[in-house]
């Protein structure tokens, strides 16, 4: 893979922001010394600056001969620091790419510069282990700057385009989606104590066929109820096991969750 000669800044650099730095590192297409980390207390950022990332406190010094800027902020940090780097940003050669929930292109552009191209996209936590699902959209960016934007993120996972109003669904399907998925392996594995197993060897089997459940869906580009089809019979123990969760509202509790989700989601950047 030819490495990109791009410089990344990524302003506040937490979970995401450094998951998304190692894992476009671990990819290979950028360099450490490519990517500035910002955060307010950079001496949080030690480790990383000693394998090679540039590290600063000061987001006004760290967007200045960016290429790309990363805003992975939470929703009520954003005008504050948006305010902070204007006079830094340069329209014409920079791509500015928002990770934060509920914050539109508008939104950036508005307290901008109409003209900066402005790439929304909202990864997820798997995206440290070059997993995540990533969807991306935008209302003026150039194809150039769109496909930019596409190879940084596929080397991280999988990637979609969609129109901007479904950016919040999408905040709630893929990245609350994480702690949802998590949530009903840890049940899973709690239900596997209660059968007999231990909570290790518990965990460990319901993570693994919950890994294969989904690879089943993506590598045979398969339906979820052609495959639970195959491992249902008549009168049988999977079928009285799905029966017994749906009674119980299973597939209700995470619509109704994914629906909250997205309901917050696109409600925490206009509330500050």
């Amino acid at each position: 893979m030819e490495q990109s000669t791009k410089k990344i800044t990524i302003i506040g650099s937490g979970n995401m922001g450094i998951s998304l730095a190692k894992g476009l590192v671990k990819s290979g297409l950028y360099n450490a010394s490519s990517i500035t980390l910002t955060r307010r207390n950079s001496n949080l950022l030690a480790p990383f600056a000693a394998e090679g990332f540039t590290t600063l406190a000061n987001n006004v010094a760290a967007v200045k001969g960016a290429d790309i800027i990363v805003l992975a902020v939470l929703p009520q940090q954003v005008n504050t620091v948006l305010d902070e780097i204007k006079a830094s940003i340069n329209t014409k050669n920079q791509v500015f790419i928002p990770i934060v929930s509920g914050v539109t292109c508008s939104n950036i552009k508005e307290k901008l510069f109409d003209d900066l191209e402005v790439i929304r996209v909202m990864p997820n936590t798997a995206i440290a282990i070059q997993q995540s699902m990533t969807c991306f959209a935008t209302d003026n960016a150039s194809a150039e700057s769109l496909k930019l934007v596409k190879d940084m993120f596929d080397t991280v996972g999988i990637t979609l385009q969609i129109n901007e109003d479904l950016m919040t669904s999408a905040t709630a399907l893929c990245a609350c989606g994480i702690a949802f998925f998590l949530r009903s392996v840890r049940a899973a594995s709690q239900g596997g104590v209660e059968v007999g197993f231990h909570a290790h060897d518990a965990l460990m089997m319901a993570a693994q066929t919950a890994k294969g459940a989904a690879d089943l869906l993506l590598q045979l580009a398969s339906h979820p109820e052609h495959e639970i089809d195959k491992v249902t019979s008549p009168k049988g123990c999977t079928i009285a096991g799905l029966n017994e969760m749906e009674h119980n509202g299973f597939s209700s509790a995470m619509i109704k969750g994914i629906k909250t989700s997205a309901k917050v989601a696109g409600e925490l950047y206009t509330k500050n």
